[in-house]
């Protein structure tokens, strides 16, 4: 396949900037405040796009793109519909990575750790906050179930716009809420010059009530 070879060929030497032990926050979160507010200022597309990797009790692991959707110091907030493939995944294996990729600034942030729901009157505040349309798509899509044809969630769709018609804000469903992952570990990741990145990874110690900063081989 000529396309294999293309691929192969693909390479970029990053130079756009540098990451020492020296220069980073103590605390991660704040850390990860400082690129997040970088890559919101740089105007890049979605800068709050991550990979949110789960996986089965049996280790079998799947990944997708999902919106951060807010940070605190405890963690990293996300939603979804409970019973899609990722919801059953975190139901049985309460543990998740997350990635985020900003080529445009040749940085990454990889973050591991526990995954635990949000209260329901959080994750209603939130619901109640978003487009009327979002809202009525977290109520017409079963997440993840096989379906014959998109006809199902227009007619769906359409039935619940006539229902709600006069509503400004609908309840929410009860198998839709936020996620809070709680990090053990992050990584924070600088592109430098013929693949020597820069790597400062935050890890937890001391019965988790502290962080360590170390430098990780590119």
């Amino acid at each position: 396949m000529t396309l294999s070879k293309k691929i192969a060929d693909l390479r970029e030497d990053y130079r756009s900037s540098t990451l020492e032990k020296s220069q980073v926050h103590s605390n991660p979160m704040f850390q990860f405040d400082r690129w997040m507010q970088a890559a919101i200022e740089a105007e890049l597309k979605e800068p709050n796009a991550m990979t949110l990797a789960t996986a089965t009790a049996e280790g079998k692991p799947s990944a997708r793109i999902v919106l951060l959707k807010g940070v605190t110091e405890k963690g990293f907030i996300f939603y979804t519909n409970y019973t899609s493939k990722k919801g059953q995944e975190l139901e049985r294996n309460p543990y998740a990575s997350l990635v985020f990729c900003w080529l445009e600034l040749e940085r990454q942030v990889r973050i591991d750790g526990k995954v635990t729901r949000l209260s329901e009157k959080a994750s209603t505040t939130y619901f109640q906050s978003r487009p009327k349309g979002s809202q009525l798509g977290a109520w017409v899509s079963p997440q993840s179930q096989v379906i014959d044809d998109r006809s199902i969630l227009e007619n769906n769709l359409q039935g619940l716009e006539k229902k709600y018609a006069e509503e400004k804000v609908l309840p929410k469903p009860p198998h839709w809420g936020g996620y809070l992952v709680q990090p053990e570990k992050i990584e924070f990741w600088q592109g430098r010059s013929s693949r020597l990145h820069d790597r400062i990874c935050y890890f937890k110690e001391n019965g988790m009530k502290s962080w360590k900063i170390v430098r990780l081989a590119p």
